[in-house]
């Protein structure tokens, strides 16, 4: 295993942090802009209002998105065992 695929591991690694944390990180942002523009239009000016929703789409969006996250991680998973196989040879 070379320098160069040690690099690729880390790229791969830091990119699937990167996309399996988008689902929850979008879902949030948008529960929040329809909280901040329906507070807007109702002249409703309580800040707590928004955590609830944002946090349950959140949550929902981790949850829709654990069966591709879980594959990818069991993906990487196995790539990184393999890789460590090869050095112990």
């Amino acid at each position: 295993m070379g320098e160069a695929d040690i690099v690729n591991l880390a790229r791969e690694a830091l990119l699937l942090m990167v996309l399996a944390s988008l689902p929850p990180i979008v879902a949030a942002a948008t529960a929040g802009l329809v909280m901040g523009v329906f507070q807007a239009t109702t002249q409703i000016q309580e800040s707590t209002l928004s955590v609830v929703p944002r946090l349950c789409a959140a949550v929902l969006a981790m949850a829709l998105s654990a069966p591709w996250t879980a594959a990818q991680l069991t993906r990487f998973s196995a790539q990184v065992l393999l890789a460590l196989a090869e050095v112990g040879r």
